[in-house]
């Protein structure tokens, strides 16, 4: 298997040109592979193709395309394994996780795709005239790092639903499971030109996809700062633009019975992934009675996690994915300490019995105030906040102090009070005593988290046009 080639049109080519990226497996820092770094040239190939397949594509049945996601998600079941031994290599997901959540997400996507095809009708009649829905056109698909097979399928599943054709920039970081995902296409007989993946740097493939003129959408997910390129980029040629961005969650946890398990269930989903997730809930709001409490049940929990090796069944928490996410997490952690922050648990450098790896203690943080860095800016690492609030009211103020809104958590056992924090808070998601929403529920951020979603009936319409026709003669009401 070269990682080498791009898949243009339906077959693997070589790259205009022979610049080539090293991809290093985060735990223990050695090369794992090499793919290349593509171009504007490439991308020109790659949405060319896509304009071809377009024209056939999008007149393609409902019931064809239902067919074809079905052969994909069969074949992806095949290649389960593959996807998730990637996934542990290119971006450090410890096994459970990797062969778990990271991949079985795919999975979902695809199932949730047909579900919401089977149950779309393209023409509906409304108030004498016909809204038809058509596919947008060719999209551009920028993915990250921290869940790959995730924001593709999250993606893509939709955009061939839909009846889009698409051109995918994976992560540089994490690319290995990208490419299998191409072959699971290719296998499952999805026609050429309809899926092309070009990798490369944001700067410049990513630049490129943004500012060309026959892409109709591009949808990003990835930095804000990242967004903020492709929303300039796209400005020219007025396209879509659908951005899935960063993350400052508040985590409010009420003064209740419940406050124990609240406080260490917020500790975990802070932690998985190695912090590195979008909505984890990385700022914990406790009352003030009970912060002492609090700061403690939050130690035990940490110091008990299990970091290393990913390939362990026992390992909780991996490497974060690159030395430049470790330098940026260790700049965040010291500047928290230099603020003043009480370092609870963790700190500065590895774990002591890890000598390699972008390994990062897990690491809690008190007597945060909203003036700090680590209050402020998305860490993306395994270190949680801890906020002392008097009231509800500041603890709402609080919790909305943030540019960020892509998720907000509360924790307790009261239904009713859960309901008039969810009401107030300013995010895309609301996680009552940290529930999910799986693939079915929607995904996306007020603020600076982005705009549009992404998932189920809403993510699939992203990837449509809305058409009224008028006048038409049959109508009773003309």
């Amino acid at each position: 298997m070269s990682f080498l080639n791009f898949y243009i049109g339906g077959e693997w080519v070589k790259p205009v040109h022979a610049e080539t990226i090293d991809v290093i497996n985060p735990a223990t820092e050695q090369i794992i592979e090499t793919i290349s770094a593509g171009s504007p040239e490439d991308i020109d190939r790659a949405v060319s193709a896509a304009r071809r397949a377009f024209n056939d594509f999008s007149r393609s049945s409902k019931q064809d395309r239902i067919e074809l996601l079905t052969t994909v998600r069969e074949v992806y079941k095949k290649r389960f394994d593959d996807i998730a031994d990637a996934i542990r290599m290119e971006m450090g997901a410890p096994l459970h996780l990797a062969h778990g959540g990271q991949t079985s997400v795919g999975l979902g996507h695809l199932k949730t795709a047909i579900r919401v095809l089977e149950e779309f009708e393209y023409e509906q009649e409304k108030d004498g005239f016909l809204i038809r829905y058509e596919p947008i056109g060719v999209c551009g698909l920028i993915t990250p790092w921290n869940w790959p097979m995730n924001q593709i399928v999250a993606k893509l599943a939709p955009a061939l639903a839909a009846g889009c054709t698409c051109v995918l920039k994976p992560s540089e970081l994490a690319p290995l499971s990208a490419h299998i995902m191409a072959e699971i296409l290719h296998e499952a007989g999805v026609p050429a030109g309809v899926f092309n993946l070009v990798n490369g740097y944001g700067p410049i493939v990513g630049e490129a996809m943004s500012a060309h003129e026959d892409i109709e959408m591009m949808s990003f997910t990835g930095s804000t700062r990242g967004g903020v390129a492709v929303a300039k980029g796209s400005a020219d040629t007025v396209k879509r633009v659908s951005q899935e961005l960063g993350g400052k969650s508040a985590n409010i946890v009420l003064d209740d019975d419940q406050l124990g398990e609240s406080v260490r269930r917020g500790v975990l989903a802070c932690m998985d992934n190695t912090g590195q997730s979008c909505n984890a809930p990385t700022r914990m709001l406790v009352p003030t009675a009970r912060y002492d409490e609090a700061l403690e049940i939050a130690r035990e929990v940490a110091e008990a996690l299990v970091t290393g090796n990913p390939e362990l069944e026992e390992t909780q928490i991996g490497p974060v994915v690159s030395a430049t996410q470790f330098d940026k997490v260790q700049r965040l952690i010291s500047s928290g300490i230099e603020e003043k922050a009480t370092l609870v648990t963790g700190g500065v450098g590895r774990p002591e019995h890890l000598d390699r790896g972008y390994f990062v203690k897990p690491t809690i943080f008190g007597g945060v105030t909203p003036e700090m860095s680590i209050f402020r800016e998305e860490i993306f690492g395994p270190v949680l906040s801890i906020i002392a609030y008097e009231n509800p009211e500041e603890a709402v103020k609080v919790a909305n102090d943030t540019p960020y809104g892509l998720a907000a958590y509360v924790s307790g056992s009261d239904t009713s009070e859960l309901m008039t924090y969810a009401r107030e808070l300013r995010a895309g998601q609301i996680h009552l005593n940290y529930t999910g929403g799986g693939t079915n529920a929607p995904f996306g951020g007020f603020k600076q988290s982005g705009n549009g979603r992404e998932k189920a009936e809403w993510g699939f319409e992203e990837f449509l046009e809305c058409k009224a026709i008028l006048g038409r003669k049959d109508e009773s009401s003309l």
